[in-house]
C-alpha cells in the first residue's frame, strides 16, 4: 500500500480511472476500497482518512504492497491537502464516505458532526468543482428520511425528516451536494443505504457489539423493547451499489439501496446468540435512546430499474458468515476494543513519513 505524504508531491502514471475514497479506513470505506481493487484492478484508488476513533488502517493491511492503492492520513476539511491530492493523482471521481456516523455519539457531541459532515463535505465539493471532476458520489444514509410506521418504505421522493444530530448533518450534506449540480453543474450522485453489516465493522454497532459481548459472555444491551425495525444490507452489496452509482447514475439524482431484509433488533440479537450457542439470558433491556427511530425500510426500485442493482446476499446466510468472521478475527476486534489499533499507523508509517519529509 503506497503512502503519499502531504509533503511529497508525486504524480503517478495515468491509469484508467483515479478515484479518491474519503473515509476509506472505516467499515464501509475499507470494504469499498478492497472491492474496487478487486473489481476494477486497472484503477488507482486513493484513500483519505483522518484515522479518528472509527478509522482503522489495519482494515487495509491486505493492500500494503498494492501499487494501485495509496493511503493519505488527513482531514477532508483541509482544502490545501484535498487540492493537492486531486491534482497529484489526477483524480477523476470522489467517493465521499468520510463522516461522523454514530447516532449515540451525535447525541453526546453534535458539534463534531456538523464540522465533519457538513463543512467537510463543502470543502470537498468546492475542490471537486475547481478541478471539474467527472463525478462526485455522496454516500448517505436512510436515516435522513426519519422514521416509518408499520408499513411502507422510503423512496427517493420521501420527505426528509432527520431526527438526530447525525441524520440532520447528513441531510444537510446531501442537499448541499445536490445544490452543486443545480447551481454549478458539478456531476453529483447521492446514494442512501439501509443498515450495513459484515466484516470490519466497528464494535459499537449493533451486530458486532452483540457478537463480541456474547463471545465474552457479557450482557447484550438492547434499547427499549427491542422491536425497532431496520432493513439490513451486506456491506459487499452496498459496495456494489456505490460502484453502480459511480458508473451508471444520473447527475443530480438520488438512489436508494437496501437489502430487502427487515428485522427487529431483538430478533437479530437472538439469532446471534443462537449461532454462537449462547443463552438468551445474556440479553439486557436498557433505557431507549432519545429520538430512536422506530422503523426504516428502503424502496430501491429506482436503483433496480436504472442501475441494475439487486442485493446478492440473503440476510440469514450473511449474518452467519459475519458471525464466523468475528469468531475467526477475534484479535482484530479485541485490538479495536482496547484501542491498540490506533498504534498501527505510527508503527507502519512513521519511518516512511520521516523519510518523505527529509
Amino acid at each position: 500500500m503506497g503512502l503519499i505524504s502531504p509533503l511529497v508531491r508525486e504524480i503517478p502514471p495515468r491509469l484508467t480511472m483515479n478515484v479518491l475514497v474519503t473515509g476509506g479506513c472505516g467499515f464501509i470505506g475499507s470494504n469499498l476500497v478492497r472491492y474496487l481493487r478487486q473489481q476494477r484492478p486497472g484503477w488507482k484508488v486513493i484513500t483519505l482518512d483522518k484515522l479518528t476513533y472509527a478509522g482503522n488502517l489495519e482494515n487495509l493491511q491486505a493492500l500494503e504492497r498494492d501499487s494501485g492503492h495509496a493511503f493519505v492520513k488527513g482531514d477532508i476539511g483541509n482544502r490545501e491537502l484535498v487540492d493537492l491530492l486531486l491534482a497529484a493523482h489526477e483524480v477523476d471521481a470522489v467517493l465521499h464516505l468520510a463522516a461522523e456516523s454514530h447516532v449515540d455519539r451525535s447525541i453526546l457531541g453534535p458539534e463534531a458532526f456538523t464540522v465533519t459532515n457538513v463543512l467537510g463535505t463543502q470543502v470537498l465539493l468546492e475542490a471537486a468543482r475547481a478541478r471539474k471532476l467527472k463525478r462526485f458520489v455522496m454516500v448517505s444514509t436512510d436515516e435522513v428520511y426519519g422514521s416509518l410506521g408499520p408499513t411502507g418504505a422510503f423512496s427517493e421522493d420521501s420527505p426528509l425528516k432527520p431526527s438526530s444530530p447525525y441524520s440532520a448533518s447528513k441531510t444537510a450534506a446531501d442537499l448541499l451536494a445536490l445544490s452543486y449540480t443545480h447551481t454549478f453543474g458539478l456531476d453529483v450522485v447521492v446514494t442512501r443505504c439501509s443498515n450495513n453489516y459484515g466484516p470490519f465493522q466497528f464494535p459499537e454497532k449493533l451486530i458486532p457489539l452483540m457478537i463480541a459481548n456474547a463471545l465474552e459472555d457479557k450482557p447484550l444491551p438492547v434499547y427499549g423493547d427491542g422491536a425497532n425495525v431496520r432493513d439490513w444490507i451486506h456491506v459487499e452489496d452496498h459496495c456494489a451499489s456505490i460502484l453502480l452509482a459511480l458508473e451508471k447514475g444520473q447527475a443530480g439524482h438520488v438512489y436508494n439501496f437496501g437489502g430487502a431484509a427487515e428485522r427487529k433488533n431483538i430478533d437479530i440479537v437472538k439469532g446471534i446468540l443462537q449461532l454462537l450457542g449462547k443463552p438468551e439470558s445474556l440479553i439486557r433491556y436498557v433505557k431507549d435512546r432519545p429520538g430512536h427511530d422506530r422503523r426504516y425500510a428502503m424502496d430501491f426500485t429506482k436503483a433496480q430499474r436504472e442501475l441494475g442493482f439487486t442485493p446478492a446476499h440473503k440476510f440469514e446466510q450473511g449474518l452467519a458468515d459475519t458471525v464466523r468472521w468475528y469468531v475467526a478475527n477475534r484479535a482484530w476486534w479485541e485490538r479495536v476494543r482496547s484501542g491498540a489499533y490506533r498504534s498501527y499507523y505510527e508503527e507502519q508509517y512513521r519511518a516512511r513519513l520521516t523519510q518523505g519529509a527529509a
